[in-house]
């Protein structure tokens, strides 16, 4: 890879739909900068690739979240193979996560994960996200939960991760660990992690005077509002508002505050 990310430009040797693909990635891991969810150089967003050879995108170990290009993504399969010209590297540990998402769930075109310090809190918490804020019951009922394994180097957790998210949920708290969302395309994805970790740092500042005292809304009006504007595969409002509005309002954003990540 050329000194600086991004500044090989591979996009007339891929197809339009992976080189769409590439750009959408690459604004979401520019995103994920902007609203300060990133780790320095871990934790990771992945974006299958369009066709049959179930290959998908995801970034260069060692470079920053601001820095990462649609050009600079590496391309592997399955299997974890480096299966494009390149002499970055992935991180093995991201590698196990998302290949094992995007082998099982044909709907998850797009997995990402982040370790915010209000994500970590919570998946801390024995009773996980709590119905405290509009914003939590949004997303609860689409919120699944697995157990912390260690670092995520052992591809036997794979069939536990997917097990745990099971076939129609999109996102996960991942005990002790962090954040996960998964979706059709980045619109939907980076809106749904917005959404849950929103959540999560309002309870953290609803919890911080102790648990004495917060109000929790019952389970008839959680349904309720989860019906109104919830993130599940049948809100399809939401997903309709989030590619209508939502995105190119994101990505108008990144052209004013952090541009470059189309090259």
């Amino acid at each position: 890879m050329a000194d600086g990310a991004g500044k090989i430009d591979i996009r007339n040797s891929v197809s339009e739909a992976e080189w769409k693909a590439r750009v959408d990635l690459a604004a979401m891991y520019r995103l994920t900068a902007l609203y300060g969810w990133d780790d320095m150089i871990f934790t990771h967003i992945s974006h299958r690739v369009p066709g049959p050879e179930h290959h998908f995108l995801i970034n260069p170990y060692g470079y920053f979240f601001e820095e990462i290009t649609a050009s600079s993504l590496v391309k592997v399969d399955l299997d974890g193979n480096i299966v494009q010209e390149t002499d970055a590297m992935i991180n093995p540990a991201g590698f196990t996560i998302h290949s094992a998402i995007h082998a099982a769930r044909e709907d998850a075109h797009v997995v990402m994960h982040v370790h915010t310090d209000q994500g970590v809190a919570v998946s801390a918490q024995k009773e996980g996200l709590l119905p405290l804020s509009q914003t939590a019951m949004v997303v609860r009922e689409d919120v699944a939960y697995h157990d912390y394994e260690g670092i995520a180097l052992d591809l036997d957790e794979r069939e536990r991760l997917v097990r745990d998210l099971g076939p129609k949920k999109h996102s996960m708290i991942l005990r002790n660990h962090g954040t996960l969302t998964c979706g059709e395309t980045a619109a939907i994805t980076f809106t749904r992690m917005f959404f849950l970790e929103r959540a999560c740092n309002m309870q953290i500042m609803a919890l911080s005077a102790g648990r004495e005292g917060v109000l929790e809304c019952d389970t008839g009006l959680q349904q309720k509002v989860a019906g109104q504007g919830g993130m599940t595969e049948n809100s399809h409002g939401m997903s309709k508002l989030t590619e209508m509005l939502v995105w190119p309002a994101l990505l108008r954003k990144l052209d004013r505050d952090l541009p470059g990540y189309a090259a």
